[in-house]
């Protein structure tokens, strides 16, 4: 492949992911097995996560780069308190043009109506079965996918845009593949399936595990006819597909199948305040430590211009089974999906 497609001064830094928190209330097998993960898992203390405070001024920083997508996640957020706060500061930040923010659903009761108070109108909300058992057996707390669909509910008749995310492993889920798309094509909101990947090095991942894309699309299309949509914005990461008469679309993301390192726009953030440049890194540039020792906005800019500047991490395109199984990368918990 020509590395020149990887020039990443002709790649525009367009999206922000923010982990405001790296805990979640699901021990899933995906990003927090609780082999691992347990009920004794030491946390970090809330003085070592970036203070609401900091993210908004670091927001306003990315902005002058170029961003204008925000989308804050875990862990799960929503066991930040008073998240709203933090989505109301953001809203207030001039060039941001979208926030959204990933859940797996279970708090939006409690919390939806003052969500979207604060400005906030787009989800992503994490469902991976509608088989009761094997959900319950999934999130490692024996919750109802029934709580979670309440709550997309709720959610939606107060005015939210939802896109559904199931992340599809071969052996465990994927029989729920044509359920979750019979259950979602008639409520508007689109389903997105995710191949299963090897984030952090906790979750067992192998390549015997993967569903792929094509693999789904087989399934699908036996039921339906699927059209291909074009790309909407460049480094759009989901292939979506429109199916039927059916408003809601379809998308895969295919960081397994089909890499799309070549187009992303995206740097992380985590809930410590460490700037990451791939799902999959290992290692952090930590702007906390900039923030809290008196860094000039200047200064904090020209940090971040030189790590994106100088990032060349192809993870997705390199993959091996060894580099798999053998390269330290960052749990999804403290980096954010």
């Amino acid at each position: 492949m020509n590395d020149s497609i990887y020039d990443m001064y002709q790649r525009p830094l367009r999206d922000l992911r923010i982990s405001v928190i790296d805990r979640c209330n699901f021990r899933c097998t995906y990003c927090m097995p609780k082999e691992v993960f347990g009920d004794n898992y030491a946390f970090l203390p809330q003085s070592e996560l970036l203070s609401y405070e900091e993210i908004s001024r670091l927001v306003a920083i990315f902005s002058k780069l170029g961003v204008k997508k925000i989308r804050l996640t875990g862990g799960e957020p929503l066991l930040r308190k008073n998240l709203q706060e933090l989505i109301s500061q953001i809203h207030l930040v001039d060039g941001i043009e979208d926030v959204a923010l990933t859940t797996n659903g279970l708090l939006l009761d409690q919390q939806a109506q003052a969500l979207y108070d604060a400005g906030l109108r787009r989800l992503n909300i994490s469902l991976d079965a509608l088989d009761e058992e094997l959900f319950g057996k999934m999130n490692g707390r024996g919750i109802a996918p029934a709580r979670i669909l309440q709550n997309i509910d709720y959610a939606k008749q107060l005015g939210f845009e939802i896109k559904v995310n199931m992340v599809v492993e071969k052996g465990v889920n994927e029989q729920e593949i044509i359920p979750m798309m019979n259950y979602f094509k008639d409520y508007d909101i689109t389903l997105r399936f995710i191949e299963f990947m090897d984030v952090g090095n906790d979750n067992g991942w192998s390549y015997e595990k993967v569903v792929t894309k094509q693999e789904m699309l087989q399934q699908l299309q036996q039921i339906y006819t699927l059209t291909p949509v074009e790309q909407a914005y460049y480094g759009e990461v989901a292939k979506y597909y429109q199916y039927d008469q059916h408003k809601a679309k379809i998308g895969f993301i295919t960081s397994v199948s089909e890499s799309f390192c070549s187009t992303c726009t995206r740097l992380r953030l985590s809930s410590e305040g460490k700037l990451y440049t791939c799902l999959f890194a290992a290692d952090g540039f930590d702007l906390r430590a900039m923030l809290r020792s008196g860094a000039s906005d200047q200064e904090l800019i020209e940090a971040i211009s030189q790590v994106w500047q100088q990032r060349t991490d192809r993870y997705s395109d390199e993959r091996t089974a060894y580099t798999a199984k053998h390269r330290k990368k960052v749990n999804m918990s403290y980096i954010g999906g």
